[in-house]
This record gives structure tokens, sequence and C-alpha cells, in this order.
């Protein structure tokens, strides 16, 4: 399990420390702010396309062997980071790396769920994830400290190295569990394309899409509305780092006592919680203390939805879990454009009312599926209970 999450953590290290390393990175490669903005873009795409391009083409290889390529294919995208002479190649780099991303995760998720007893499941996928949350605490600032002090590619060499570690584990200590025959593509498909799964997917999508609208932009929130001085952001960042960590702790105990009652709660109180930051922003403590509660529900969705998804595509889950991460990733690039449209035409303090207004809908979202279930289960009762009749 620590295997699987050091592997995590490395991963949310190389996704999200180019964002404090723009300026370095634009500087030595002589590009724009903006081209090098892109380095983010593309990951993000490289994410969504990956995670199910490369499912498709894996499907058939043992989960540890599949583990072991994955971690091969980002530490090498990691190392040809390192060695960059241009953007070009770096900006094919970050792809590269991404391709590893959402699969790595999903075929985490689901070999860490075999490690445990049943009624643990969402717990041991928390673990995994607490990988990329742990590093929003602790490897960003340090990987981004490292890159201000000894240049951008000393960052990406330590997160190689990370890499080379997560490697070292998943050979020695992951355990070769058989797994049966593997499904075919088309099995895996139609798990995919099922109604109930793509709404999950949605749902997904919109818990992302509301973190996104809002964190994309907390800097200038907190400096233009709640009078913080800049230097102090990262250090609120890194509570509502603290607050995501446990919010996904949480958050997958409470799945694995009451998975959708826990659900449907979480996403209300994070609806609520992006609501009331419209108002208490005017107030520094009032405004920090509503981030580290949006930071506690805002992950603690995250396990629950993975279990959804693996509980509804039990004969061919791979496929599903990879293009969660998928959706997760369009919902941040989502909510990163809404929370720019709100700035432009409504204002700078109407940004977390529109992602309350997308946390709603995943709500409504939820509901919506427990109804589908609750309806699936009564028509399946009933197609039961003719047949013992006819019998």
């Amino acid at each position: 399990m620590l295997c699987l999450t050091i592997g995590a953590f490395a991963i949310g290290m190389t996704e999200f420390i180019i964002m404090g390393l723009l300026p370095n990175v634009a500087e030595d490669l002589n590009v724009s702010i903006p081209q090098a903005g892109q380095l983010i873009t593309g990951y993000a795409l490289g994410v969504a396309v990956g995670a199910p391009i490369l499912t498709v083409f894996t499907h058939r290889i043992p989960q540890k062997k599949l583990l072991v390529l994955l971690m091969c294919i980002f530490i090498i995208g990691n190392a040809l980071s390192v060695i960059a002479p241009t953007y070009g190649l770096l900006i094919s780099a970050r792809i590269l790396t991404a391709f590893a991303h959402g699969t790595f995760l999903g075929v985490g998720s689901i070999l860490a769920t075999k490690l445990v007893t049943p009624d643990r499941r969402a717990g041991a996928v928390s673990v995994v994830l607490a990988g990329l949350t742990i590093a929003n605490i602790i490897g960003v600032p340090f990987g981004t400290f490292i890159g201000q002090q000894l240049g951008w590619r000393s960052s990406f060499g330590a997160i190689t190295l990370l890499g080379i570690i997560s490697l070292i584990g998943i050979i020695r200590f992951i355990p070769v569990i058989p797994q049966g025959p593997p499904a075919n593509l088309g099995q895996q498909f139609r798990n995919l394309i099922r109604p109930q799964v793509l709404l999950v997917l949605l749902i997904g999508a919109m818990g992302c899409g509301s973190l996104f609208t809002v964190f994309t932009y907390i800097t200038p929130m907190l400096v233009d509305i709640s009078g913080f001085a800049e230097q102090s952001v990262t250090w609120i960042l890194v509570l509502f780092g603290f607050g995501v960590t446990l919010g996904n702790m949480v958050g997958g105990r409470l799945a694995d006592w009451k998975l959708m009652p826990s659900l449907i709660v979480n996403f209300a109180i994070l609806a609520v919680l992006l609501a009331v930051l419209t108002l208490t922003l005017h107030n520094p403590i009032l405004a920090v203390t509503t981030i580290f509660f949006w930071g506690v529900a805002a992950f603690g969705i995250m396990p629950g939805l993975q279990v959804r998804i693996m509980n509804m595509t039990r004969e061919a889950p791979l496929l599903a879990t990879t293009s969660s991460h998928s959706a997760f990733n369009l919902g941040n690039a989502a909510g990163a454009y809404i929370g720019g449209f709100a700035i432009t035409h409504t204002g700078l303090i109407s940004v977390p009312l529109y992602a309350a207004v997308i946390a709603g809908l995943g709500l409504l979202g939820l509901l919506w599926s427990l109804i589908l279930h609750d309806r699936r289960a009564s028509s399946d009762g009933a197609d039961a209970g003719q047949s013992i009749v006819a019998r």
C-alpha cells in the first residue's frame, strides 16, 4: 500500500509542481508565461486522453506487470523533462508522463481493494489517493523550493528518484494476485457506457469542476478580497492541503460505512460551504476557516466515487476506473474555464457561487443515480419473484 501511495505522491508532484516553476521554465526556454502554461494544459489533456487509450492497449497485461510498465513510463517521462533542451521536447515529455497518470491510479486503486477485506475497500482507495493530497502539502512546496534554488530541472530529477523508489517497492512488495481471464474490450466498453457509470463519471467531473473553479483563482481572491499579503497565500494553501488530506481519509472511512448516504451528504456540505465562501471571503479569519473545511469536503467525495464506479463495473472495472481520472481532469479544465467566465462577467467575488451551483448539480446527479439504482433493484426483485412463481 505504501508503494502505491509513494507512486501517487510522485504523480501528484509532477502534475502540480510546474505551476510554481512557470517563470523559471519560461525564462530558461525563452518562451512566454502563457506558452509555459500550456505545459499544464498539455498534461491535463494527456491524462484525459491517455488513460482510456493506454488501458485499451494494456488490458491483457497482469496488474502488477502493468504497474511496473506504467511507473517505467513515468520515470522516463520525468527523466526526459530533466534533460529537455527545448520547449517542444519538454511538453512532449509532460504528455508522455501524463499517459501513466490515470491508468496507474486506476490500477493502483483496484489492487489496493484486493489487499484488504471487503469492508475496507474505500479506505484502501483513500490511502492510495492520499499520495496525491500529501503531494500538495509537502511535495509541491518542497519541490518548488528545490527548483527555485537549484533550477527547475532538479525538481523533475527529484520526482524521477521518487518514481524509482516506487518502482522498486512495487517489484519487491506488491503480490501477484490472480485475476482470472481478462475481460474483452467489448465487455469493458459496455461497462463504461452504461448510463449509471456515465452518470457517476459526470458527477465526478462536477465535483472536480467545483474544486478548480475556485482553486484556480484562490490567490487573487485571498489577496484582492480578503486582503492577505501574497506571501501569506502559500501557508493558507498548505492549510487547505491538510484539509484535503483529512477529507480524503475521512471520506474513505465514511464510504466504507455508508457509501451513497455519505456521498450525498458530502456533496450537500460542499455546495453549502462554497456558497458560504462568497460571504466569508470578506473576513480573513472566516475565509481561512471556510477554505479549510472546503478542502475537507472537496476531497471527501473522491474515494467514494471511485468505489461507486468499481461496484458498478465489477466484471471489468479497469477501463471505467481509469476513465474516471479522465473525467476528473476534464472537470478540472472546465472548472478553470468557468471560474474565468465568472470573473469576466460577474466579478471575482462570484466565483465560489458558480462553484456552489456546480456542486449542487453533482448532488442532483447523485440523487438521480440513487433513484435509478432503486428502480433497477425493484425491477430485478420483481423479475425474480415472477420467476419463482413460474417455477
